[in-house]
């Protein structure tokens, strides 16, 4: 199993190059940024975890050009939007931004979306129906996965449609960077096994792990698929239980990813000791 490290991505973090070496010295495998490009002030939307939300959602970067950067700091280390809102921006500038970010980078870059929590946010930018966002997803990767594949593609779905054009270059990873979709609920979990490259659950909202785990693999299955072809990453959100990552590697997940808590996000310092004290038992999760 995988180790991988996420972060909020402000001017309040290590700075992508310097996390990204510490990262790659370390043996983690990859560096994952999440988006938000703006926060609606109406706050109509609840936070979903409940509270008020914290700061660090207002102040966050752009996940890409702070990838681009570790990338140029790095060989080996990959690099994740975890997550990225892809409908959120226009789809052939994203498709573009995202070939551009694997061939810099030597094929390195995995991406993690999801529908987002924030409807003002969203309907900002997003002219379709909020409560087809699931909908809406499904058409922007089979979309996104046609401009990385196809010679002259072209997509002709209810939400997005365009024809044919010619969107160069192709990645470097042939068909394009695999997709992670972020999403718990059952809606989501299903969107994930029929047409997702990975699965990008948090493991405090998935309830018993090893069943839930179960129950994915056969929705993946039931989709017609080979549960072994779609990946499973999990965001750890208690990250004071070291020996949750070999409970994990033992259910077959191939990836487990950490951060600072919550309640740390703006405290710096406190970030490589975490990642010090987690590269301690790198060795021992065989990825």
């Amino acid at each position: 199993m995988h180790l991988a490290f996420s972060s909020m991505n402000t001017l309040n973090d290590p700075h992508p190059a310097e996390l990204a070496v510490a990262l790659e010295q370390r043996g983690f495998e990859s560096l994952w940024y999440g988006e938000h490009s703006h926060i609606p002030a109406s706050r109509s939307t609840p936070y979903p975890p409940g509270g008020e939300m914290p700061d660090p959602y207002k102040l966050m970067l752009d996940p890409y050009l702070s990838l681009m950067t570790a990338a140029n700091a790095t060989s080996t280390l990959r690099l994740g939007t975890g997550i990225a809102l892809l409908m959120e921006r226009d789809i052939f500038s994203q498709a573009k931004t995202i070939v551009t970010l694997d061939h810099l980078s030597g094929g390195r870059v995995m991406i993690g979306t999801g529908v987002g929590w924030n409807q003002e946010e969203y309907e900002n930018i997003n002219a379709h129906p909020f409560n087809k966002r699931y909908a809406v997803l499904r058409e922007t990767v089979a979309a996104t996965r046609a401009l990385w594949r196809d010679d002259e593609a072209e997509y002709h779905g209810q939400y997005i449609d365009f024809d044919p054009v010619w969107a160069y270059p192709k990645p470097l990873q042939v068909g394009g960077p695999p997709v992670f979709l972020g999403a718990m609920g059952p809606l989501g979990r299903r969107h994930a096994a029929s047409w997702a490259d990975g699965w990008y659950p948090v493991d405090v909202a998935m309830g018993d792990v090893a069943a839930t785990l179960a129950a994915f693999r056969e929705e993946v299955r039931q989709a017609g698929r080979d549960a072994e072809d779609v990946e499973i990453n999990i965001q750890i959100m208690d990250t004071s239980n070291l020996d949750k990552l070999k409970e994990y590697r033992d259910m077959g997940v191939q990836r487990a990813t950490i951060g600072v808590s919550m309640d740390s996000w703006d405290k710096p310092e406190q970030v490589m000791p975490m990642i010090d004290r987690y590269a301690a038992v790198i060795p021992e999760l065989g990825g």
